[in-house]
Parts: structure tokens; sequence; C-alpha cells
């Protein structure tokens, strides 16, 4: 069941059945539900999800680029891709997308960009060469790190102009976090649900574990 969001999900839709393709951004704190809106938005689309590796010490740009190519051959039903350079991975996406009615989430796309700064040129590059011209495509970059977001999306001439939509996903409000915990299976009186709410806030990862 999902619960909530329906401001962001009619204007996910209305962008979704516009004869254009569209690039979103969705962003918030983790566990608040980015992914799952987005996965709502497209239940009755073709959808794919690409996410960046969570960065360690160890981690390398090499390595989200070939963890990238091997979700893609995995989604796609292709052999995988090469995966030395970023353009050639978004070409390759693009090209195998290109004639059909489809929503791309790039998920935690700060990790995915993790030691590459040629990451996000080379993303505006496809996006203006090919990707745009799918009218049915969305592309979604979606993350946690809202300020790099800001700094490296939002605020970078780059971008200006390009994005249909940004989103920023908040808490859910008293009322939807109250029908989140009943769907769940809880079963609480006002003052048990007071209390949870003070603790968790209107975060869905954390409501959905109350017992």
């Amino acid at each position: 069941m999902f619960i909530g969001r329906g401001k962001e999900l009619n204007l996910l839709h209305d962008l979704m059945h516009r004869n254009t393709a569209s690039l979103v951004v969705v962003k918030g704190r983790r566990r608040i539900g980015k992914s799952r809106l987005i996965e709502e938005a497209g239940k009755n689309t073709r959808m794919i999800t690409l996410s960046g590796l969570a960065p360690t010490k160890q981690t390398t740009a090499a390595d989200q680029k070939h963890a990238f190519a091997r979700q893609m051959a995995l989604q796609l039903n292709i052999p995988e891709p090469r995966s030395e350079h970023w353009d050639e991975l978004f070409w390759h996406l693009a090209d195998r997308t290109k004639n059909e009615k489809i929503l791309i989430l790039l998920d935690e796309i700060s990790w995915m960009a993790h030691g590459d700064t040629t990451f996000l040129p080379k993303l505006k590059l496809v996006w203006d060469e090919q990707f745009k011209k799918n009218p049915h495509l969305t592309l979604v970059l979606c993350g946690s790190i809202s300020s790099w977001i800001e700094k490296n999306i939002l605020s970078s001439t780059g971008f200006m102009g390009r994005l249909s939509l940004n989103l920023t996903l908040e808490e859910l409000p008293l009322k939807d976090a109250c029908q989140l915990l009943a769907a769940h299976g809880g079963r609480f009186n006002a003052h048990e649900t007071f209390k949870i709410l003070a603790i968790t806030g209107g975060v869905p990862r954390y409501l959905e574990e109350i017992q």
C-alpha cells in the first residue's frame, strides 16, 4: 500500500503524460521515501533503476561505472557494455531506450558521481544530444545529499533551463503518518501514537518498523 504524497504523484504523472522528455530532480533525507515515490509513479510504465554504490575508502570511480554497466545489462537484458567512460554508458542507455515510453531513475546520484568530476558534464551532454529526443522519456536524478544536489545540479549553469521538476520530500504530515502506522498493523491509542511520532517523525521507513 502506498500512502500520501498525492501532490508529488500528480506532478510526476502530469510530466509523464506530456509529449516531451522530462528531467526531474528528487531529493530528501534518507528513508523519506524518494525511491518508493518514483516506483509508485512508474508502476504502469516500464521503469529501470540504476543505483550508485555507497562510497567507501575502497570504492573507486571505476567501480561506480562498472556497477552502472552491470545493472543496465541486467535490466535491459543486453550484454554488459564497456564501462571506461560515463558518456559511453549514457549514450548506450539512451540508445537502448530511445523508442519506448520509459522512466529511468538514477538513484543516489552523488554516490554515482563519486570520484569523477566529468560525470555531470557528460550526463548533461548526452541529455542534450540524445535522451531528450525521446518524447516519452522521464529521467529522474535522485539523492539523499541535498547540499550536493543544490550545488552541482540546481545551481549549475550546465543544467539551467533543463529541469522540468524539482521535488524535495519532507516528512509525512500527521494524517498520513497515522494512516501508515495503521496500515502496518499498528493498534495504538492517541497517546501512544503521539509518542511514536515524537520519536520517529513522519519518516515512512521508521513508521513501517514499529511493532
